[in-house]
């Protein structure tokens, strides 16, 4: 029997690309990868193509693409990216065309990877926080969320998939730790004593390929991802333990965080205070439980650290 083909938009991405790696790592699990791209002749696309993905040129601001691309595919994962032009309504245009797509191309079951509208829960005008880019309190959240009505409006089959904070991002400038002058680490996280949802990037591929084998059973159903729910003190714990190293935990309000001079700093404050005064509602909807059914190598924070420990001191 042929296998069902799975579109992939961003393949060359960190989600996407997790997905395409995941399914074509499964030669038993009944997919096939159609990696969607914006530059076919990339190295990364080389390789996807070397594991056995169909790679094809689509772009997500180009609807006539999309179509050819979703044509004949059983399922499509969708994804936008909030850090590569920072425009929120440029995500919104490309979430409508992707929905027209799969819809236009009869796809069985679609993957929206999605966040949670943050102006349900705190309106614009709330001066709580402040509000960003005209109308949005977290836009990377707000357009994602804003965006899921575009998929449900057209009829199409979809799973809403919310992930979690990436493990990764804790070697990233403005989340990492940082190097003291005694040789200890500092590590802030302005979430204070609430909890936090995480999930490895490189294991959100399984993830989403374990939904696609469910089938239809996750259509119309919101699907929340992390391993593990922390506070800052317990990812202090875990760094401590699994590096042998002082860490040095600072908890620290969003709008101390919001005071800080790097890129992306107020969007990230704002991420944090959501995270922060709605942390119960944010970790309800990310379940661990399910997250290892889905993927059962799915790593905590200290399995994560004890395979990425010399990339992440290098990064300190």
């Amino acid at each position: 029997m042929s296998k069902k083909i799975i579109a992939v938009v961003g393949a060359t991405g960190e989600e996407g690309g997790g997905l395409a790696r995941a399914i074509l790592a499964d030669p038993r699990g009944g997919f096939t990868v159609r990696a969607l791209t914006r530059k076919p002749g990339s190295e990364l696309a080389r390789k996807l193509a070397k594991l056995g993905a169909e790679v094809v040129a689509a772009d997500v601001n180009d609807a006539r693409s999309l179509r050819a691309a979703f044509t004949g595919a059983h399922g499509a994962f969708c994804v936008t990216s909030s850090w590569e032009q920072s425009a929120p309504e440029r995500e919104l245009t490309q979430a409508r065309a992707m929905a027209h797509a799969a819809k236009e191309a009869g796809v069985a079951h679609v993957l929206w990877s999605t966040q949670e509208d943050t102006r349900r829960f705190m309106p614009p005008g709330d001066a709580r926080m402040p509000t960003l880019k005209g109308r949005y309190k977290v836009p990377q959240f707000d357009v994602k969320g804003e965006s899921d009505a575009a998929f449900t409006d057209a009829g199409v089959p979809v799973t809403f998939v919310r992930t979690s904070l990436p493990w990764e991002t804790l070697l990233l400038f403005g989340m990492g730790s940082k190097r003291n002058a005694d040789g200890t680490l500092d590590f802030v996280l302005p979430t204070e004593d609430q909890k936090l949802p995480g999930l490895a990037a490189e294991d959100l591929g399984g993830c989403l390929h374990g939904i696609f084998q469910r089938g239809p059973q996750g259509v119309g159903r919101t699907v929340g991802l992390a391993s593990e729910h922390l506070t800052g003190a317990e990812i202090a714990r875990t760094l401590k333990h699994v590096l042998g190293q002082e860490v040095v935990y600072h908890s620290m309000s969003p709008e101390v965080y919001r005071t800080f001079n790097f890129p992306g700093a107020a969007e990230l404050a704002n991420m944090f205070h959501f995270m922060r005064d709605f942390a119960t509602e944010y970790c309800a909807v990310r379940d661990p439980v399910l997250t290892r059914e889905l993927n059962p190598r799915a790593q905590t924070l200290a399995q994560w650290l004890e395979r990425n420990k010399a990339r992440f001191l290098r990064a300190a």
